[in-house]
């Protein structure tokens, strides 16, 4: 073909709503020499018969700012492009059954507030005034959003394709993608109409994205972790009833999302439109006698309305209406589901200047504030708002197929469940153990899930009640508080022992490594033998990562940071790494043992180690212990005397041994979470996120401005140093009765929105409930009082002084 581009800028891989979304993006922000390239039509996969509800709601801080982007971009879409779409704003009521699905709302009411949504909590009858077509039987009440409604998903997408070729960006339909290909820096995107050369590739073909990656995989890709699930619901023949009201009112009916039973019903026209997610829901595709089609475009799975039946029943029973029309036509159609339910948006793992924008359950909610961020993340490389909640690297080699199977029914069979603080959920586990997983069971070990890493959370004894209903609220108190309250008291006036797989671990050497690494980092490296903290900011001085940086010698470390991080913080290493420099990941080869509490030194000359446990905090050594080779760096999460054991897996089980054998009670995850923030010590993507800078997140004295290397973000740090730091990151604490603060609370000052937490839990050295978070900078000061709303209640909320609630002076770490 004459006209068949050949060279391109970005080249898009998928018609859906993301593929259009963000090429209209890019060619909105001048990014003209765009491909999108659709291997059919436009909206060919799970687009055309998507539902297109379009809500603001949210559990997720980072999926609301998304959703919130899109829902506002739709409202004036239309006219921006000149394209005629129907999108209408109905409103939308969620309905409680239950105490604690009010608190879910008051919850996500008030992060919307601080994001600018009125999302109102309702009384049954308030709800009924909204929507009189439905019952209020076991109502505890609910939340209404105005702004709620739905959208046709092919006029969106077309009204996208539009405005896109209206900026520049060019698409090619019926253009399908049979490979990819590397030359130097540059992809070759090869299709049946010919190659395309492009600086970046993206994938967002939908269901099909895991077949897309497959075609990454030389050039570092992995198997993408997702699964097609089947999805039905169901139109009415209209509904006199129904038709005589929208008339007389002039507008439709405000949607109605019963989430506790687990669907949604909305007005179609004059009918109604019945979306349940059933508990025994199916997956397609996944059975080597059912392969996915080379091509399954604009096709459905064949009618199974049994599998809903307990829902249309409980719909009918809710609002009778429904009742009284026969079906009209039933939608079972394939959506992608990653084991999370949330999309991949950013950097593909793995491999350069490729991206995904894939495996969206709620593609047309999300598909505008998808475009926006993808859109980003290729012109700039960083995001305006932090996205790890759905950042492909969340992932690392865990997610098998059988992992992402067993979760992805899990989160279909749940997709409205409230994600409590103590719950761990059960499906796809134990996909890796730490090389003492059985000791830690037998010991009555309760445990999480940490970048597959099994971790114990508490240890139970006999008689506690493990179950994962007794897990299911959002208050503090439950079967694993007293045991937690146990273990921090172990390792306040004893020795405790945590046993720690997963640590993401790093080892960087070659000539020029330390230079290399200060001008990555916004601080100082440690002296060799010693640790510290190290922070790595972005173009615009706010937290990419914090890594532990251990140095062996003058250019040889080992790099130390979050489970989860791994592939997230070994490609921020490795991206950018200077020739002759070496980069290695050790994580599945060594394991750590946290030993602390004030009794941790006797109880290490009680083993006969050889370590010299005179060392000061923060040093590191090789040594001996019970003659097993380990290294040792002195320095405790918890806030107490304490060492980190390193060492082989192999050597972690006869290590562990020695340790417990030698009096150190086990403990677990939640008591280190309680110590860590009764310390201020931050957690990464709570605390320390790209929503903040550096200054903000009150890590001033990791920065070192007078150092001669130009680190990412040091002139914008030194803006913000100059004009004054409009936020402050401090700790609080809180009358906060039965609950804790959770992520993203929003702190009110005098009724007006002036922060937000990142981390609450209850301190049971201090006795207080603590929160950290950032509130407005004249707000920071000591004794100021402010407010936090927690599930609906306004709490008082102290601020504290910029130091340790406990040990504020650190004379127990430094014993």
């Amino acid at each position: 073909m004459a006209d068949f581009p050949t060279t391109a800028r970005v080249v898009i891989i998928g018609g859906g709503v993301v593929g259009t979304s963000t090429l209209y993006h890019l060619a909105k922000a001048g990014w003209k020499d765009c491909v999108l390239v659709e291997k059919n039509e436009l909206t060919a996969g799970s687009t055309w018969h998507a539902a297109g509800n379009v809500p603001n709601f949210a559990g997720s801080w980072a999926v609301m700012n998304m959703q919130r982007y899109s829902a506002a971009m739709y409202r004036t879409l239309g006219e921006d492009v000149d394209y005629p779409m129907n999108y209408h704003v109905t409103g939308a009521i969620r309905l409680a059954h239950t105490k604690e699905r009010m608190q879910e709302f008051e919850k996500v009411a008030s992060m919307g507030r601080y994001q600018g949504l009125q999302m109102d909590i309702c009384t049954p009858a308030e709800l009924k005034e909204h929507n009189p077509f439905m019952e209020t039987h076991s109502l505890a009440g609910g939340l209404w959003d105005p702004l709620d409604g739905d959208i046709d998903p092919a006029q969106l997408t077309q009204a996208l394709a539009k405005g896109a070729r209206d900026a520049g960006g060019r698409i090619e339909r019926f253009c399908p993608v049979t490979g990819v290909d590397r030359d130097g820096d540059e992809w070759i995107v090869q299709t049946e109409k010919g190659e395309i050369r492009c600086e970046f590739v993206v994938n967002c073909a939908g269901y099909y994205a895991q077949r897309v990656g497959e075609m990454f995989k030389p050039f570092g890709g992995r198997t993408v972790p997702m699964v097609t699930m089947s999805h039905q619901y169901f139109l009415t023949e209209p509904i006199a009833e129904l038709e005589a009201w929208t008339k007389e009112k002039g507008h439709k009916m405000p949607m109605i999302r019963d989430v506790d039973v687990s669907y949604y019903l909305r007005q179609d026209k004059y009918g109604l439109n019945l979306g349940p997610y059933e508990r025994n829901c199916q997956a397609a595709w996944v059975k080597p006698d059912d392969p996915m089609p080379e091509d399954f475009s604009f096709q459905l799975y064949p009618d199974d309305l049994e599998r809903l039946e307990f829902y249309i029943e409980d719909a009918m029973e809710r609002v009778p209406a429904l009742g009284t029309a026969g079906v009209g036509r039933n939608i079972n159609g394939p959506i992608p589901y990653a084991p999370d339910g949330l999309p991949m948006i950013g950097p593909m793992p793995g491999v350069k200047n490729a991206f995904e924008g894939h495996s969206f359950t709620f593609g047309i909610a999300q598909g505008g504030g998808a475009g926006k961020v993808l859109s980003e993340w290729i012109m700039h490389g960083e995001t305006e708002l932090d996205m790890w909640a759905v950042d492909p690297r969340r992932y690392t080699d865990y997610t098998d197929h059988d992992h992402c199977l067993a979760k992805a029914l899990e989160t279909y069979g749940h997709e409205y469940a409230m994600h409590f603080p103590h719950h761990a959920w059960p499906a796809g586990r134990d996909k890796k153990l730490s090389p003492v997983h059985d000791k830690i069971i037998a010991a009555g070990g309760q445990m999480g899930a940490y970048n597959g890493w099994e971790r114990a959370n508490w240890f139970a004894k006999d008689g506690d009640d493990t179950s994962e209903e007794a897990t299911q609220t959002w208050n503090r108190n439950g079967p694993w508080s007293i045991r937690v309250k146990e273990e921090v008291e172990a390792v306040r006036d004893g020795v405790g022992v945590l046993d720690l797989p997963g640590f993401s671990r790093f080892n960087m050497s070659g000539e020029g490594a330390a230079e290399w690494l200060r001008g990555r980092i916004a601080g100082a490296l440690p002296k060799a033998g010693r640790m510290n903290l190290a922070y790595f900011p972005d173009s615009r001085g706010r937290i990419l990562t914090e890594m532990s940086v251990m140095r062996h010698a003058e250019d040889q470390f080992t790099l130390i940071t979050a489970a989860t991080a791994q592939w997230h913080d070994f490609e921020l290493l490795d991206k950018a790494l200077a020739p002759g420099l070496t980069l290695t990941d050790h994580t599945t080869e060594y394991s750590t043992l946290i030993v602390t509490g004030p009794k941790s030194r006797a109880l290490f000359q009680s083993l006969h180690s050889d370590a010299d446990l005179s060392a000061t905090w923060l040093s590191i050594q090789s040594a001996k212990v019970r003659g097993i080779d380990c290294a040792l760096a002195r320095v405790s999460f918890a806030g107490e005397l304490g060492w980190e054991i390193h060492a082989a897996n192999a050597d972690i089980p006869a290590l562990y041994d020695a340790v417990t054998g030698a009096g150190a009670v086990p403990f677990g995850m939640f008591a280190l979470n309680s110590m860590r923030i009764e310390k201020g010590y931050r957690a990464w993507k709570g605390d320390l996120s790209t929503d903040y800078t550096l200054l903000e997140g009150g890590l001033e004295r990791f920065v070192k401005f007078d150092k001669p290397q130009d680190f990412p973000g040091k002139a914008a740090l030194l803006a913000e140093q100059q004009q004054g730091v409009k936020k402050r990151f401090v700790t609080m604490v809180v009358d906060a009765g039965d609950q804790d603060a959770p992520y993203m609370s929003t702190v009110f000052h005098n009724g007006e929105v002036v922060g937000e937490t990142t981390s609450g839990d209850w301190g049971y050295r201090t006795g207080k409930s603590i929160a950290l978070g950032t509130v407005r900078a004249d707000l920071a000061t000591p004794g100021t009082e402010l407010e936090i709303n927690i599930f609906g209640r306004m709490c008082k909320a102290t601020v504290q002084a910029d130091a340790p609630l406990w040990d504020p002076a650190n004379e127990r770490i430094r014993a």
